[in-house]
Formats: structure tokens, C-alpha cells, sequence
């Protein structure tokens, strides 16, 4: 007996409406219509302007800051099972409070596993995201969980700089593993960023493990936030005698003053992901788009393929 695929329906968040849309369109759907209602003391509820009984719906919605993104992305799970939806998968793109995935400290939450579970109680049956801050937070969801990888972005676009010394490098400790992955994909060396912290986004010192003399450095991580260790790091790879910088992070927070951070560094380019909309335009910025893996991996999940293929670079 044939399989029987439910119909598609995608539909965004408020915080991820432009990299939905492009999902869609690389899917070959449009996008389906929400309303998102609000009250004047700021309260709001999302509604589907069409039936989805029956269908499989995928849900585009980052969980990056304010938290009302994780709040209106919980109350769409909420509103497509009372709809009758057949299967609801929730694509995040960037997974929020992923930084929180262990109790490094007395007396602090585990915020990545707390999301997960509201995730799952709100009533979504599979998380489709990409490049977590720990890979280990794919074992928070009793439920299916498709992690894709950012390398089949990125690699190509390494590949067609032409790059004759390239190194990869890890700008702290805890990415060398990232940075190693990466680096398999080109048979390049790693060197690595050894940093001290006095407090969540502040240095008190940084020294490099290896050597950079005259190579072209390609720093590695998931996530730019202030970016205060990437331009730390970038001054002193060009300090010891590197001959370029730039850097590769998927997820683009940027806060605080990290766009002046960044036009005020050593680096030639930042080269992210559209799993975040950028605040501003940045001539140092390089943005590549997910939208079509994520509209790949949407095919597979429907059609009961594999995700593993997409790996492949």
C-alpha cells in the first residue's frame, strides 16, 4: 500500500516572517495566513485564518529575545491541536536559552530543558532546528528532533573564497569540537582561542593555542552575541602575524553594542545565518540563507525521507 502524505501547511511567527516566507517559496507553497491579535496591556493570541484538520503543519519561529517570541510560538502549537491538525512540527530555527543546558552553578534553572518541555506539553509531536549551542539538548525532547547542521551552508561559501592558508579556529575552549567538525571539511589545521570570563559577556584574558603565522583564519561558532570574544580574538590572531580574519557564527544575535563591535574589529567578515533577522545592515555582515534546507528537511519530514541526506556538503 502507497504512503499517504497529509497535506503541507507553514506558517510564521511574528519574529521569523521573512525566513519563513522564504521556506515556503523554496517549498513551493505560500505561506498560510495567522492573525495575531493583541490587547492593549499587551496580551496577544495567535489565530489560523484557515482550516489545517487534517494537515501536517510546520510552525517557523525563532526563540530568540523577547520572550514573547517562545510565548506566541507556544500558543500557535496550542491553537493548531485544538484545530485538529494531523501532526505539528515546530521549526526553530534558533533555539533560545540554549546557552542554558546544565547547572554549571548552585541554584540556577536549566532554561534549555525547560523550554523543551513546555514545547512538548503545548502539544508539538517533532522540533526541527538548527546548530544548538550543545548538541547533548537534542536528549531534553522525548520526541523526534531534527538538528540540522549549518556546515552544508558555509562550506561552499568558504570553499569559493579561495582561501590558500586557511585555518579554522575555535575562539574558546568549549567550540574546539565545532571547530574540528569543520575543519575536516576542508583537511585543515585548528588552533584554538583560550579566554577567561570575570562574568557572562566579559573577558579578562584570552592567549591562542597553536600558530597562525600567515594564515588565513576562519574563527568558528554558533553564536555572536556581543560580539566582544569574536573581535578579542580576531585582534590577537592579527597580532600574531595571521595574514586574514573572518569569522562563521549561524545564529546572529548581536546585541548591546556588538554592530560597532564588529565594524571596529579586525575582521573582514561576519558571515551568519538568516535564523535571526538582523537589526541593522552591516558592509562587514555576510547573511546566508537556510531557507532551503529547512524547506528540504519540511519535504523529507511529509514525505517520510531522510534528514541525514541533507548533511552531505
Amino acid at each position: 500500500m502507497p504512503l499517504q502524505f497529509n497535506p503541507v501547511k507553514i506558517f510564521a511567527g511574528s519574529g521569523t516572517k521573512d525566513l519563513a516566507k522564504k521556506i515556503a517559496e523554496a517549498y513551493g507553497k505560500p505561506l498560510g495566513s495567522v492573525t495575531l491579535s493583541r490587547f492593549s496591556d499587551g496580551e496577544f493570541q495567535p489565530s489560523f485564518d484557515e482550516s489545517i484538520r487534517g494537515s501536517d503543519v510546520f510552525l517557523v519561529q525563532s526563540t530568540n529575545q523577547p520572550s514573547d517570541n517562545l510565548m506566541e510560538l507556544l500558543l500557535m502549537v496550542d491553537a493548531a491541536k485544538r484545530a485538529s491538525a494531523h501532526y505539528i512540527t515546530a521549526v526553530v530555527p534558533y533555539y533560545g536559552l540554549s546557552r542554558q543546558d546544565r547547572k554549571d552553578k548552585p541554584r540556577v534553572a536549566i532554561g534549555a530543558k525547560l523550554v523543551a518541555n513546555l514545547l512538548k506539553t503545548a502539544g508539538i509531536h517533532r522540533i526541527m532546528t538548527m546548530d544548538l549551542h550543545a548538541a547533548q539538548i537534542q536528549g531534553f525532547f522525548d520526541i523526534p528532533v531534527d538538528h540540522l547542521d549549518g556546515s552544508v551552508i558555509f562550506v561552499p561559501y568558504i570553499k569559493s573564497l579561495g582561501l590558500k592558508n586557511l585555518t579554522i579556529a575555535s575562539p574558546d575552549m568549549g567550540g574546539s569540537y565545532r571547530a574540528r567538525t569543520f575543519a575536516k571539511f576542508f583537511n585543515a589545521e585548528v588552533v584554538i582561542c583560550d579566554k577567561r570570563r570575570l562574568r557572562a559577556n566579559e573577558i579578562e584574558s584570552m592567549s591562542i593555542i597553536g600558530d597562525v603565522t600567515g594564515q588565513d583564519i576562519v574563527l568558528m561558532d554558533d553564536i555572536c552575541d556581543t560580539a566582544g570574544t569574536l573581535a578579542k580574538a580576531a585582534a590577537l590572531i592579527m597580532e600574531n602575524g595571521a595574514n586574514s580574519v573572518r569569522a562563521v557564527c549561524t545564529h546572529a544575535v548581536l546585541s548591546g553594542k556588538a554592530y560597532e563591535t564588529i565594524e571596529n574589529s579586525m575582521l573582514e567578515e561576519l558571515i551568519v545565518t538568516d535564523t535571526i533577522p538582523l537589526k541593522q545592515e552591516s558592509a562587514k555582515i555576510k547573511v546566508l540563507s537556510t531557507a532551503k534546507l529547512f524547506a528540504k528537511a519540511i519535504a523529507n519530514v511529509n514525505e517520510h525521507g531522510s534528514i541525514s541526506d541533507l548533511f552531505r556538503v
